[in-house]
């Protein structure tokens, strides 16, 4: 029985029984790194990149208000202002063309 708890006898596992869970804790680590970094920041399998999953910021000035103050600056005349202005009605579906009250 000495022998067994005695692990520079020969009779023990020895101080290397350490590293076997160190090793398995070290490929544990390394897949979830790698999972990380590609396939769980995409959203998933199958799932295409779309971008950032925080919100747009609330302080960010929508296109609308973009262009309305380009064109009081006098960068764009009315006739692009217009022309602008319906693109991004029907891009994004608001204002009298959208439908959307």
């Amino acid at each position: 029985m000495h022998e067994l708890a005695d692990p520079w006898s020969g009779g023990g596992p020895g101080p290397w029984i350490l590293f076997a869970p160190f090793v398995w804790v070290l490929v544990i680590a390394l897949a979830v790194t790698v999972l990380r970094r590609t396939v769980w920041r995409r959203g998933g399998p199958g799932r295409a990149f779309r971008g950032p999953r925080y919100p747009a910021r609330a302080d960010a000035p929508s296109p609308v208000t973009v262009l309305g103050r380009r064109f009081a600056a006098g960068e764009i005349d009315e006739e692009e202002y217009w022309r602008r202005l319906s693109v991004l009605e029907e891009h994004f579906a608001t204002g009298p063309k959208g439908g959307t009250a």
